[in-house]
């Protein structure tokens, strides 16, 4: 088609553009494209991802022994070294993206997304200011309007794009702290935290480690934390809370959970919504991956009163499946995100009218342009298809747990009503200690983690050891979760007949 872009195909043979410099440091001539040598490996990994054992085979000694070593004095051959790199790491790479890692509450890279990252980084952009990046820059402000369509958001919320979940908490909370202190008449960017009025921040006991650790970047210590006492499912109860606002004045902030991490449990937000109100506090709810149910008609329940938060910290590489290094963070009162985050100097040019700065609304300035493979995933899926991504997992998460509690010896600790299965083993006939369960548990995580078929992780939930399933990844069939939960059980077999051996 006339005036269409042509498509160059590479090979591990092509041979370099003898108008292109050769290397400019070592002063060696190269023969082979690193680019297509790499996007050669990177296809067939794809290609054998499905079947590809799925956890890690490596040793690190043997990945010190495989890629180490003292510097070299001379550059070396691009194409070699990129060949290298990927035989030297190869035994120390989870399929994480696969069909079968259910580890982590991790999504895979949706094609679409996935080849947009790929030209993110041929494309080399630096998203700070519109003036470095007008296509950046602009596509950043179609995925915060999608972003906030899908989520039922007012238009007019801040949106800035950040590496995860913990730096979205961050952005948020800094916006939370600029506005609650303001209110009492302290400015933060000016005068700082010395001699600030304190601020009441309400957390609920099992709470994400990333928002304790963004709390703490902030100034705030584990000391100041107002702890609200949990259910059997990690819910912040209501009823606490009440308690610990009551009759309480000045600044402070209401943190939520949509999504915990071990159960999917979501804190009661409508409840929480009205005493936060109540009590004149900044409600910020993480929902990591738990707020993509609010697109989810079968799920939408869960995500009850989500939207009358003041902020929002999420994930766009869990369960939106983009390549990592991409997280959002939503802020109600849009100038208090800017308050919060914006930086000026005499050399950043600010052109009016061009488009909005990525600068003003992340903890950033130089970064990676992440709004590309976040651009791609949402347009490849589209409202109905980020909907049912959803609903599916979910789904594959019920059919797990129906798998596995099929055997006598499989308890499911959690209600499933999300994409988390958090799952115990005990000794059959007769229950036993529960140090004995403990030990059978953390055996078969161990056992399925080195058999391949999958990979999952263990945690401790209320002093009990368990294993966690998380369901997040676009490619996961019902073939995957049968043959998964098959192999998890005559694992589970396996270490009780180990047990009773002994």
């Amino acid at each position: 088609m006339r005036g269409a872009p042509v498509l160059r195909q590479f090979t591990t043979t092509h041979i370099r553009d003898p108008s292109l410099p050769d290397h400019p440091s070592s002063g060696m001539s190269f023969s082979r494209d690193p680019v297509a040598l790499a996007g050669q490996l990177a296809l067939e990994y794809l290609r054998c991802l499905p079947a590809r054992h799925v956890g890690t085979r490596a040793t690190a000694e043997t990945l010190r022994r495989e890629l180490g070593g003292p510097l070299p004095d001379t550059g070396h051959d691009p194409a070699g070294v990129i060949e290298a790199l990927a035989s030297g790491v190869d035994g120390g790479l989870a399929a994480s993206a696969g069909p079968r890692y259910f580890g982590f509450v991790t999504g895979g890279a949706l094609p679409a997304a996935l080849s947009a990252d790929w030209l993110a980084s041929a494309w080399d952009q630096n998203a700070s200011l519109f003036v470095a990046s007008p296509a950046a820059a602009i596509v950043e402000e179609i995925v915060a309007q999608w972003v906030l369509e899908l989520l039922g958001l007012p238009a007019s919320t801040g949106v800035g794009l950040v590496t995860g979940c913990q730096m979205a908490n961050f952005t948020c909370l800094a916006a939370a702290r600029h506005a609650v202190l303001e209110r009492d008449g302290w400015d933060v960017r000016r005068r700082g935290l010395r001699g600030a009025p304190p601020v009441d921040l309400y957390v609920g006991a099992e709470a994400h480690a990333t928002l304790i650790a963004a709390l703490r970047m902030l100034g705030f210590g584990a000391d100041e934390i107002i702890s609200i006492d949990t259910d059997g499912q990690g819910r912040m109860m209501a009823a606490a809370l009440a308690r610990a606002v009551a009759d309480r004045t000045g600044p402070a902030i209401v943190c939520a959970q949509a999504g915990n991490v071990d159960t999917g449990a979501f804190d009661p937000l409508e409840t929480i919504a009205e005493l936060s109100a109540a009590r004149g506090a900044w409600l910020h709810v993480d929902g990591a991956f738990g707020i993509w149910a609010a697109v989810a008609p079968a799920r939408r329940y869960l995500t009850a009163g989500f939207e009358r938060a003041d902020s929002w910290a999420t994930d766009a590489h869990k369960w939106l499946n983009v390549p990592y290094d991409s997280g959002l963070a939503l802020v109600r009162d849009a100038a208090a995100q800017r308050a919060a985050m914006s930086s000026s100097a005499a050399y950043l040019e600010r052109r009016e009218g061009g488009g909005r700065d990525p600068l003003d609304w992340v903890p950033e300035a130089s970064r990676r342009a992440r709004g590309f493979a976040l651009y791609a995933a949402l347009r490849s899926l589209g409202r109905l298809g980020v909907s049912d991504l959803v609903e599916r997992c979910c789904r594959l998460a019920s059919l797990m747990a129906e798998l596995l509690r099929a055997e006598p010896a499989v308890e499911i600790l959690n209600d499933v009503t999300l994409n988390q299965v958090l799952v115990r083993v005990h000794p059959v006939p007769e229950p036993g200690a529960a140090e004995e369960s403990d030990a059978l548990t953390r055996n078969l995580v161990e056992r399925v983690q080195r058999e391949g078929t999958c990979w999952l992780g263990g945690t401790t939930w209320h002093g009990m050891a368990a294993m966690r399933v998380s369901i997040s990844n676009w490619s996961t069939t019902e073939e995957d979760v049968r043959r998964s939960a098959w192999a998890i059980l005559e694992a589970s077999r396996q270490v009780r007949g180990d047990r009773t051996r002994q």
